[in-house]
């Protein structure tokens, strides 16, 4: 890893492309954290850099400073990304990094503070110091292209929510066979059959609505 930068107030202001006077005005207003304070000198690191050019990021998008605010406070209560992975459990899925401009190029006018905020609440983004981190490419994939098709990103996360609870409630059902039926090292190859048991009921389902609407 590479070693950690820190900045005065005015070579951070510089590199977040603001001045020192609105950079002392988002602290004060708690948009950033403090700083490390030696004797009279404060010192910033790149987590504050990430946070200002996510501020920047949204505020040329059209968001207003109190609704940042609010993103601001969801990011500092948010869980770290090593949470909501598990630092040991095994995984499918490909987490993304993402800087705060990336992030909300990919949802254009729907990354709102708001929707920001339901996706760390939910647990789609996690932080890892100064970075934004989403648990899977395939989920970010798929919500961006749910996006792009005219679905407002806040009816896709409350989706999302729907399908978290019935995906729990799944892996329930398939992880409590192995303890009746199977010894514990069965639940890896129960993995994928699980996966292809719900990708066809999902299908036949989907099959069975566009019947009944045609």
């Amino acid at each position: 890893m590479g070693e950690k930068r820190e900045y005065r107030m005015e070579e951070l202001a510089k590199k977040a492309g603001i001045t020192v006077r609105t950079l002392r005005f988002y602290r004060e207003r708690g948009l950033i954290q403090p700083p490390r304070r030696e004797g009279r000198i404060a010192w910033y690191d790149d987590t504050h850099l990430a946070r200002l050019r996510t501020i920047s990021a949204l505020l040329e998008r059209g968001h207003t400073l109190s609704g940042i605010a609010e993103l601001a406070e969801a990011f500092d209560h948010g869980r770290d990304v090593r949470d909501l992975l598990g630092l040991t459990a095994p995984t499918e899925e490909t987490p993304v990094r993402l800087t705060p401009e990336a992030l909300a190029d990919v949802f254009g006018d729907q990354a709102t503070p708001e929707n920001l905020a339901a996706a760390l609440e939910l647990g789609y983004l996690g932080t890892d110091g100064g970075e934004i981190v989403h648990v899977s490419r395939r989920l970010l994939d798929v919500s961006a292209t749910l996006v792009r098709e005219g679905i407002p990103l806040a009816d896709v996360l409350r989706a999302a929510r729907h399908v978290r609870e019935h995906a729990d409630a799944l892996a329930g059902l398939f992880t409590d066979l192995v303890p009746h039926h199977a010894d514990e090292q069965s639940l890896p190859r129960l993995r994928p059959l699980a996966r292809s048991v719900v990708e066809a009921e999902l299908s036949l389902a989907l099959d069975r609505r566009m019947r009944r609407e045609q």
